[in-house]
């Protein structure tokens, strides 16, 4: 698994985001990815090659198709580093931001 650094750069990119989104429901073909995504294969392989590079997705082939998953150990690797680095409690407070914003609108 690479670096976080490393790692937060390679999710920076929405297209991976939402192929990790899809994977994370089932293994998907290039082509069933492609066509969910509404981009072209080269696209999709190109973003695949990056995701399985970081070691986020793993591919087997079954038959002519090749079909990628998720490898969901690194990706909680992930989780748990970003888990890490944000310990402020900011989703707390934003919660609580959005509860004080129903009662009074005019705070922002």
């Amino acid at each position: 698994m690479k670096k976080a650094a490393e790692l937060f750069k390679i999710l920076s990119v929405d297209k991976r985001i939402e192929i990790i989104e899809l994977l994370k429901k089932e293994p998907m073909s290039v082509n069933a990815l492609a066509e969910a995504l509404g981009v072209t294969q080269s696209a999709v392989s190109q973003h695949l090659r990056v995701l399985k590079g970081a070691g986020l997705v793993e591919a087997e082939r079954q038959g002519y198709w090749i079909y990628y998953s998720l490898n969901r150990n690194a990706l909680e690797k992930c989780r748990q580093r970003l888990n890490r680095i944000c310990t402020c409690g900011c989703l707390g407070k934003q919660a609580g931001m959005e509860g004080i914003r129903k009662v009074s609108p005019k705070i922002k």
